[in-house]
C-alpha cells in the first residue's frame, strides 16, 4: 500500500529529498524533466543548481529558518532550468523526524505553475501599461486644467503692468506700490498651481498613513477653476479625523477622475442647476467616500462596463476610457479597497471603501 501511495506522489508531483545539509538525496523524474537536469547531475548537489538569481537571499533565510525549526514550508518559487528558462512550482517541504524528534531529511512537493505565472505575469505588464496610458491621459487633463487657471490671471497680470506703467508716467507711488502688490499676488497664484501640479505627479512613494481630505482638497485645487466657470456648485460632507494607509497622489489621482467625470455627465446632459455631493465618512472601520451628480445616472445598459478598460461612453477627443479602469485598480490594489457604481437620488454616485488605520477617530 504505501509503496503504491508512493508512486502516485511521485507520478504526479516534482518530488526531491535533501539531507540536512540541503543536499539532494533523490529526486523523481518530473524533477528531471522540469529542470532539464539528469538525475546524476542533481544528486549530491545542492538545491541552488535551479536557483533563480531574481529571487533574494531573505526568501531562502526564511526558508531554513521554517524548516530547521521543523516546520513546513510552502511558497511558490522561481526557478532556473539548466537551458536558462524559468519556471515557477508550487512548492511544500516538511522536514522529516526520527524517533528521537531530530530532523533526518527534508522531502519536497512541488507541482508546475508555470502557464499560470505566466499569466499573471503578462496581465501584471498589460496593467502596468495602462497605468502608464492613464497617467499620460491624467497629465494632459492637468495641462489643461494649468492652462485655463493661467488665462485668467495672466489677463489680469497684463492690466496690472499697464496700469503699473501708467501710474509710473503719472509719478503716483502710492498706486505704483498697490499694482506691485497685486501683481505679485497674482504671480504667487500661479506659482501656487504650479506647485500643486507638481505635488500630485510626484513619483510613487511607500505607503503610509494619510488623510483623505487632504487629497480631496489637492484634487479641488486643480479643479474648482474648472467647476466655478461651468457653474458646478459643489457640496462637501466631510469627516477630517479619518487616516488612510497608502499613498496619498494616488487617492487624488482618483477623485480627481470621479469629479471630472461628474462634470462632464452635467456639461454634455445641458442640466441647468449642476450640483456635485461629496461625502467623507466612516463606517465599521471604513472610510466611505462618494461623489455624486445630479446627471441623471448611468444608463443601465452601460452600467456592468463602466469599469472595463477603454470603455467610454465620451467623444474620442474627451475621454479615453481609462480613467474609471485605473480608478478601480488603484482602489483595489493600493488601498485595498472597492470603487462601485450606485444610483443617486438625481445622478450616479460612485462609492470608495477603503479600510481605515487605527489612527482614525471614532465618530
Amino acid at each position: 500500500m504505501y509503496k503504491q501511495y508512493k508512486e502516485a506522489v511521485e507520478s504526479s508531483n516534482i518530488v526531491s529529498r535533501t539531507d540536512i545539509h540541503g543536499i539532494i538525496t533523490f529526486v523523481n523524474d518530473e524533477f528531471c524533466r522540469i529542470s532539464g537536469y539528469s538525475r546524476e547531475e542533481l544528486i549530491g548537489r545542492d538545491h541552488n543548481i535551479v536557483r533563480h538569481p531574481d529571487v533574494p537571499a531573505e526568501t531562502f533565510k526564511r526558508l531554513w529558518d521554517a524548516i530547521l525549526d521543523k516546520q513546513t514550508y510552502r511558497s511558490t518559487v522561481k526557478n532556473l532550468a539548466k537551458d536558462g528558462s524559468t519556471f515557477y512550482v508550487n512548492t511544500t517541504i516538511t522536514p522529516i523526524l526520527n524517533e528521537k524528534g531530530e530532523i533526518d531529511e527534508f522531502i519536497a512537493i512541488r507541482y508546475d505553475v508555470t502557464k499560470e505565472m505566466e499569466l499573471q505575469i503578462q496581465l501584471q505588464k498589460k496593467q502596468e501599461m495602462l497605468l502608464w496610458q492613464s497617467r499620460f491621459a491624467s497629465l494632459g487633463q492637468m495641462m489643461a486644467n494649468i492652462a485655463h487657471q493661467w488665462r485668467q490671471p495672466l489677463t489680469e497680470l497684463n492690466l496690472l503692468l499697464y496700469n503699473l506703467k501708467k501710474a509710473a508716467l503719472e509719478h503716483n507711488q502710492d498706486e505704483i506700490l498697490s499694482l506691485h502688490h497685486d501683481a505679485k499676488r497674482v504671480i504667487q497664484s500661479m506659482s501656487q498651481t504650479i506647485d500643486d501640479f507638481q505635488n500630485f505627479f510626484k513619483p510613487g512613494k511607500e505607503k503610509e498613513s494619510f488623510y483623505p481630505h487632504i487629497s480631496l482638497e489637492n484634487a479641488l485645487a486643480l479643479l474648482n477653476k474648472v467647476l466655478q466657470k461651468e457653474h458646478i456648485h459643489l457640496t462637501q460632507h466631510v469627516d477630517q479625523s479619518i487616516t488612510l494607509l497608502g499613498i496619498q497622489n494616488e487617492l487624488t489621482q482618483v477623485l480627481i477622475n470621479l469629479l471630472q467625470n461628474a462634470k462632464d455627465a452635467l456639461i454634455d446632459r445641458k442640466i441647468t442647476k449642476r450640483h456635485i455631493i461629496v461625502i467623507v465618512s466612516q463606517k465599521d472601520g471604513h472610510a466611505i467616500i462618494s461623489v455624486e451628480d445630479n446627471a441623471g445616472g448611468v444608463p443601465e445598459a452601460v452600467a456592468g462596463q463602466i469599469f472595463e478598460p477603454y470603455f467610454t461612453t465620451k467623444h474620442a477627443s474627451q475621454g479615453t476610457g481609462l480613467g474609471l479602469f485605473m480608478s478601480k485598480l488603484i482602489v483595489e490594489k493600493s488601498l485595498l479597497g472597492s470603487l462601485t457604481l450606485e444610483s443617486g437620488s438625481n445622478g450616479a454616485r460612485f462609492v470608495i471603501t477603503v479600510p481605515m488605520t487605527k489612527e482614525s477617530a471614532a465618530p
